[in-house]
């Protein structure tokens, strides 16, 4: 017997209610939405919950307090966009919202789907092992992706839908988009999203660092992000959030892109979750060896990041250092070429943020590798940022030193400037985390999420609209005199 608080909504709790009680379960709850839902586990203790996939019964407090009390939480997802959802908040308890009970209770006590951190798929015969009662430290899987679950497998193993269209013969066959939806709740997560590249020269300018977190306070703003490691010659997104890099992701897409098999199931396959109450991403790992780089070529990237943009909100690319056109140096006109990938990034880039460091040779080398970047791609879309603004390398008044120097030898009127904290970003490697994690209130932090607030992200409306208010009390009129 368990003890259950049921958050669902009425045409699903109906149609399980029955089920529950015969198999000997008790309904101590049946909130209507978070606030209840949160009072209902202060108040009743249940040993579980069973809710909707949705924000109105399904958010981070809810998980928190489930966490804190041992309250073990199985979503049931109606939609696509319901099951990332969940994903997103690190929750891999997650069955069909038309799965009979006995499916429920099954995922209730021995435990969901283990998301896999490798590119293996489980064998077709395997159970789930049984999961542990979350403890009181409200520690969620990290490490983990969500699973190749059953109906995925044999939705990849159907052939692609075949209508007729408006715009076609009767009966001729069309391909569907996997990226498609028409269900209003994923029309957000599929259209065109905002690709933001991240630049810098030779010499660790700060890439990586800047790369993971614009992604995580672009995240922490609510919105689908997914983070791509390009570089060519040194990946490090992987080791910085202390993640596997055997099966590089991006390389995997790329692969996938290149046979015309990239769809949203292989992206949640082969993609990292860097899961966080403050902002959860996806991520797709770069090359751990540089000699793999003939894998990402130009029109592989290309495709990849086409993908990606339909796939999430804002698509993050950490680039590598060089724009050097291998075309020029090689005799070999449809060989690989090692840059391709970054020019690839550049180009299809609708914001590139462009980094160096704050100090005397991170400056020289930045503005001659200026003048390579405002070649290869127009400057109204570039954004520059100057990483570990700090006295002791520049002098008195470092801020107004490295503004003027920009705009002297560069013409670069207006750069963001982050300021140096050693300290922070040593945290945030060290932990494997964002600096939003690790040390929220790091100066460098809140440099980069004025850079997001007031550069990448797009202004709120200032007026937005109001809803017509409506006369609550509109019954009572003025009784006429007779």
């Amino acid at each position: 017997m368990t003890l259950l608080a049921l958050a669902l909504d009425r045409e699903t709790e109906d149609r399980l209610l029955a089920d529950i009680i015969e198999h000997g379960h008790v309904i101590v709850a049946r909130p209507a939405n978070v606030r209840e839902l949160l009072a209902a586990i202060d108040r009743h203790d249940p040993e579980a919950l069973i809710v909707g996939a949705t924000a109105g019964t399904l958010t981070i407090e809810v998980l928190a307090a489930s966490d804190a009390n041992g309250i073990r939480v199985v979503a049931l997802a109606a939609t696509e966009a319901e099951r990332r959802y969940a994903a997103e908040l690190g929750l891999h308890e997650v069955v069909d919202a038309e799965a009979a009970w006995t499916e429920i209770e099954r995922v209730l006590t021995e435990g969901g789907d283990i998301p896999l951190r490798i590119d293996d798929d489980p064998p077709p015969d395997a159970v789930p092992p049984a999961l542990p009662r979350r403890s009181g430290s409200g520690r969620r899987a990290k490490e983990g992706r969500r699973a190749d679950r059953p109906e995925a497998r044999r939705a990849r193993r159907r052939p692609r839908a075949e209508t007729p269209t408006a715009g076609s013969a009767a009966g001729d066959p069309i391909e569907s988009d996997p990226f498609s939806s028409d269900d209003d709740v994923t029309a957000g997560l599929t259209g065109s999203g905002t690709v933001i590249a991240v630049w810098g020269p030779a010499g660790a300018p700060g890439r990586t660092t800047l790369a993971i977190n614009i992604a995580a306070e672009i995240a922490a703003a609510g919105h689908t992000v997914v983070l791509a490691d390009v570089d060519t010659y040194s990946g490090s997104i992987a080791p910085s959030l202390g993640l596997l890099d055997e099966a590089p992701g991006f390389a995997a897409a790329c692969r996938l892109s290149g046979s015309d098999t990239l769809t949203p199931v292989e992206l949640e396959r082969i993609a990292h979750r860097y899961n966080s109450p403050r902002g959860a991403f996806w991520v797709l790992t770069g090359i751990g060896r540089p000699s793999r780089w003939p894998e990402l070529s130009a029109e592989r990237v290309s495709g990849t990041i086409s993908a990606l943009r339909r796939w999430a909100d804002y698509v993050v690319l950490d680039t590598g250092f060089s724009l050097e056109s291998d075309e020029e140096i090689s005799s070999d006109l449809f060989a690989p070429r090692r840059n391709a990938a970054t020019l690839a990034a550049l180009g299809i880039a609708d914001r590139v943020v462009a980094c160096g460091l704050a100090d005397p040779v991170g400056m020289a080398r930045f503005l001659r590798a200026w003048s390579d970047l405002t070649d290869v791609i127009s400057t109204h879309r570039v954004y520059v940022v100057m990483n570990r603004v700090r006295s002791s390398a520049v002098g008195p008044a470092p801020a107004a030193q490295v503004s003027s120097a920009l705009r002297r030898f560069g013409g670069i009127d207006a750069a963001v400037l982050v300021p140096h904290d050693q300290a922070g970003v040593d945290a945030a490697v060290l932990s494997g985390r964002t600096l939003r994690d690790a040390a929220p209130r790091s100066p460098a932090r809140l440099g980069i999420l004025a850079l997001v607030r007031d550069e990448l992200l797009p202004a709120p409306d200032a007026h937005p609209a109001r809803r017509p208010r409506r006369r609550v009390f509109a019954w009572r009129r003025t009784a006429q005199a007779t």
